[in-house]
């Protein structure tokens, strides 16, 4: 097992782990990089991200699901994703959800891709229930849920002000806003898999927490990867 994969996991699936949206109980295990063991046994229970996870390491002819490339293309982007068969992705959903309901991606070949953002945007219900009715707590549910970038602004202890751009809901098509600040946090109770932020830093943000700092090919990645999704995604009647 790669132990800067594992940490890197744990970097970005942390937030929704300690909401109690997706993985197993005791979010805590993700702060802990000294045991990366357990790490690894806490992301096999992430029932979506880890059938992603399986298929970008078998297209890559990698033995670990961790393996740091695999982990960076599901939550950020790299090459591997275009070495990944959307068919392949859609036949491992189909049996890793089957008899679920929600979403779009049973007809989403065309932007399947084992990337965040397709189980975001395709896999989850959020945004469908959405563009039939345009309830504001699944606008909310996307722009939180999402991988999306910001610069920060200030930080103040284990808290930061962050410029960011949310999701915007037009009517008809899912769109980017306006730049805003929001509060993040970056760490909790001295734990943190950063080491810290500074302002200016191009940083990678889940729900209400800061995961990574960036480099710019990377933030570019995750804008890149976003849009064409969101392309592909308001081209569909709804």
């Amino acid at each position: 097992m790669s132990e800067r994969g594992a940490i890197l996991f744990a970097r970005y699936a942390y937030p929704p782990n300690e909401l109690g949206y997706c993985g197993p109980a005791d979010a805590s295990t993700l702060l802990r990089p000294e045991e990366t063991a357990g790490i690894e046994r806490h992301a096999r229970r992430f029932e979506g991200a880890w059938c992603y996870l399986e298929l970008l390491a078998e297209t890559a002819g990698l033995s670990d699901p961790l393996d740091e490339r695999v982990v960076e293309a599901y939550w950020i982007g790299n090459e591997l994703l275009d070495r990944t068969d959307p068919a392949a992705l859609l036949a491992r959903l189909r049996d890793r959800f089957r008899g679920q309901r929600g979403g779009t991606w049973h007809d989403a070949s065309d932007r399947a891709r084992a990337h965040h953002s397709f189980q975001v945007f395709d896999v989850y219900p959020w945004a469908h229930l959405l563009r039939t009715s345009g309830n504001p707590t699944a606008l909310s549910v996307l722009d939180r849920c999402r991988i999306r970038t910001g610069v920060v602004r200030s930080v103040d202890g284990e808290s930061a002000t962050v410029e960011s751009r949310p999701l915007d809901w037009t009517g008809t098509h899912l769109a980017h806003g306006a730049a805003r600040e929001e509060s993040v946090r970056w760490s909790t109770g001295g734990r943190s898999l950063i080491p810290g932020i500074a302002c200016g830093d191009v940083v990678a943000l889940h729900w209400d927490w800061v995961c990574d700092v960036l480099t710019e090919p990377q933030a570019a990645r995750i804008r890149s990867t976003e849009a064409r999704q969101l392309a592909s995604l308001n081209r569909d009647p709804v």
